[in-house]
């Protein structure tokens, strides 16, 4: 397995409005725990031996309290996956079959890593990325003695509403898999994630009435959909 080191995860600095990544370790890494998921999960048809990270963008949790990050990872051939995490100090309520393992972290002790389509903060996140237009945060390392230095974001993300936008609860949401994407609905709106992306639709076969999310990353500068929100 190859790829950025996947070792870190971060706090929200409010008065600072930037995600830190904190300079330490995980056991076992993200990278690891991912190897060991993706083989059960049924739209993954990939070489685990050659699982390969492409890079990954971060939200914040407004309340500061859960990790938000999506990867996009190759495994032997052109296919990529979005694999969007959840990042918490205690387990979920109800979010047992969202697990993808627990990893010690340096800074913060246990993480549960959770299959963020099940994590209702990021439902609610993505959703207002979506309707209001928004983008991945700015990323800043922080070292053990408090000095920062800005990181490079290798995948960049952006929502196609507006500024000001209504966003659809969704914090009850229905969690339906269909294969390659998977819907988290309430009767009122939908948000649909992408699991297996094709980079050379870049339209994605989005339905007229769908507002999306889009990324874009090294070698694929078509902006490529990975999450649609529809009202």
């Amino acid at each position: 397995m190859t790829g950025p080191a996947l070792c870190c995860v971060w706090g929200r600095a409010y008065d600072l409005g930037m995600s830190l990544i904190y300079d330490t370790t995980m056991h076992p890494s993200k990278l690891e725990l991912l190897a060991g998921w993706l083989p059960t999960q049924p739209w993954f048809t990939g070489d685990i031996a050659h699982l390969v990270s492409l890079g990954a963008y971060r939200f914040d949790d407004p309340e500061g309290e859960v990790g938000l990050e999506g990867y996009l990872l190759t495994a032997g051939d052109e296919t990529v996956y979005h694999v969007p995490l959840s990042y918490r100090g205690a387990l979920l309520e109800g979010g047992e079959s969202f697990v993808v393992g627990t990893s010690e972290h340096g800074v913060l002790g246990t993480r549960w890593i959770n299959d963020a389509t099940g994590d209702p903060v990021f439902r609610a996140v993505l959703a207002a990325k979506i309707a209001q237009g928004g983008s991945e945060e700015d990323l800043f390392l922080q070292s053990a003695e408090g000095e920062l230095s800005t990181l490079d974001r290798a995948v960049h993300v952006r929502g196609s509403g507006g500024p000001g936008s209504p966003v659809p609860e969704l914090w009850d949401a229905v969690v339906e898999d269909h294969g390659s994407r998977v819907e988290l609905s309430t009767g009122f709106a939908a948000l649909e994630v992408r699991r297996v992306l094709n980079p050379a639709e870049s339209s994605g076969s989005v339905a007229p009435n769908a507002q999306v999310l889009r990324a874009t990353w090294p070698g694929q500068l078509d902006p490529v959909v990975l999450a649609t929100l529809t009202v």
